[in-house]
């Protein structure tokens, strides 16, 4: 039976590990003042977002973070219900619905970040909720990139156009010549 549980303990470790090493980054929230609906509501944000959200045990975390050789900072910040939001595919995802909920509903307190390899503060957290997401700003820099080449195709354009109104202005005038 205690195997058994050392066994669970070590497995959800793992899972942690193994979710901070996937993680684009991560917003570790305190969930205390949640009624059950608006938990269901988060979690539903969350998925929408594409975004891994989970309440693990602070000791699972600590023991994680501690294998993982990140410092014994992060353990003032995992102290009473912690539960923490795994941003897989764009690093703002977790931060923007996290903040986006937090506005909404005081019951949610955000605790700390994690971009990278990096802690980050509340305020970080804030900035990085205000950023576009990464589709937008491929969007944008694809865009920027276009551009030049729209430039170059209308101009080419015109100049192919203009060239077919004088050839056949000229062919007109031959044409009238020819018959006068």
């Amino acid at each position: 039976m205690r195997e058994e549980k050392l066994q669970a303990k070590a497995q959800t470790v793992e899972e942690i590990k193994e979710k901070v090493q996937d993680a684009q980054s991560i917003v570790f929230v305190n969930y205390s003042g949640l009624s059950v609906a608006d938990a269901t509501e988060l979690r539903a944000q969350y998925r929408e977002a594409g975004v891994f959200y989970k309440v693990y045990k602070n000791t699972m975390m600590k023991r994680a973070f501690e294998e993982l050789g990140y410092d014994e900072s992060i353990n003032e910040f995992l102290k009473g219900p912690s539960a923490a939001a795994f941003s897989m595919e764009d690093p703002v995802a977790a931060a923007k619905v996290t903040q986006k909920f937090a506005d909404e509903h005081e019951s949610i307190e955000i605790k700390l970040g994690l971009v990278g390899d990096k802690f980050i503060s509340v305020d970080e957290i804030k900035d990085l909720a205000k950023l576009p997401s990464k589709e937008v700003l491929v969007a944008q820099v694809l865009g920027g990139l276009n551009a030049p080449i729209q430039g170059l195709a209308n101009v080419l354009t015109g100049n192919l156009r203009g060239l077919a109104v004088v050839l056949n202005a000229i062919a007109e005038k031959k044409e009238q010549e020819a018959t006068a």
